[in-house]
């Protein structure tokens, strides 16, 4: 007979419910029981994995100790991944025993918890221990205790030998009501391998980064492809209306879109000029702007200009506000009908 027991609290020394489990183990070793032991906070980059674990267990010990609210986090993980990985034909025939220790108020709830998580996955509840510690030196030596204890593993362990049969619960007609997640057909290799990429935060948050930029480019690239025009509008119009002022003029000026998320650069160069979407350092840029398209329209089509929609709010600026005040004289654009 083989016993897995998953410890769910976070190994501190004063944790009574260390000497609980102990306890457990003496009594099921005695009984020629294998007792293979996993603490969840050693496990937390491996508890995808652990629903492996099940397969070769007769019956398995849920221990958490109860310091504030709950079951806590390391066990919510592994019922989690029970809930999705596990082979729910094993569960149904595999007995669990709760252990809930607790220093502090709602040790019945988390039991609960416990018992109707395994019973809703078609696990079998045994009956567990529940108890509050208030003081753990005097828990510890208590002999009325130790008893106690030992009963009850030697309880489970009858349990699981005899095959008992438990009581009917509601949780079991509510289980066939609620839709089960098919467990993933993975190898231990593969669900060791995505237990790695799924706790490695860095790997996650690279991920993340990849995909945006992904669709940054394919929402880029479908926007030219539908609208060849809309690229390329302001650029032909400021190379048609531009007019050199003299060969020792040199500026660049930049237009952010709010709306399109696109900045237009313009260099001017003498009596050259460059226009093109891209990005520039704020360091190369003499004046930086940004505004709408629909903006940009007006001033092209003539209905108002660059020093005119800064005046009105529509355009805001930085930098060079002399390098402001020549761009008009730059690009002289005909009121359109």
């Amino acid at each position: 007979m083989k016993i897995n027991l998953y410890y769910g609290g976070r190994g501190l020394i004063e944790d009574p419910t260390l000497y609980v489990m102990n306890r457990i183990t003496s009594v099921l070793e005695e009984l020629r029981v294998q007792v293979e032991r996993y603490n969840l906070y050693e496990e937390k980059s491996n508890i995808t994995v652990l629903p492996n674990t099940l397969k070769e267990a007769d019956g398995i010990i849920l221990a958490v100790n109860l310091e504030w609210l709950g079951i806590g986090g390391y066990m919510h993980q592994f019922l989690d991944s029970c809930w999705l990985y596990a082979n729910k034909e094993k569960v149904r025939s595999t007995y669990m025993m709760p252990v809930v220790v607790a220093t502090t108020y709602g040790e019945r709830d988390a039991e609960n918890m416990l018992v109707k998580a395994w019973e809703l996955m078609g696990g079998l509840s045994a009956e567990g221990i529940r108890v509050f510690v208030e003081n753990q030196a005097e828990f510890e030596t208590s002999m009325p205790y130790r008893v106690i204890i030992e009963k009850k593993s030697e309880a489970f362990y009858r349990i699981i030998n005899q095959k008992g049969r438990i009581l009917p619960s509601s949780n079991y007609v509510v289980k066939e009501s609620i839709p089960v997640s098919q467990p993933l057909d993975l190898t231990p290799q593969e669900s060791e391998q995505l237990s790695k990429y799924v706790s490695d935060d860095a790997r996650v948050q690279k991920q993340k980064k990849d995909i945006e930029e992904l669709a940054q480019l394919f929402k880029g690239m479908l926007g030219n492809e539908g609208a060849p025009e809309e690229r390329y509008e302001f650029e032909k119009s400021f190379r048609e209306n531009f007019k050199p002022q003299g060969k020792d003029f040199h500026a660049v000026y930049s237009v952010y879109f709010t709306d399109v998320e696109k900045t237009l650069i313009i260099e001017i160069a003498g009596e050259s000029l460059r226009c093109y979407y891209g990005e520039k350092k704020e360091s190369d840029v003499d004046m930086a702007a940004k505004t709408t398209r629909e903006v940009m329209n007006k001033i092209v089509n003539g209905r108002t200009t660059f020093q005119g929609a800064f005046m009105s709010g529509e355009l805001t600026c930085k930098g060079d506000f002399k390098t402001l005040r020549t761009f008009d004289n730059f690009f002289t654009f005909n009121i359109l009908p």
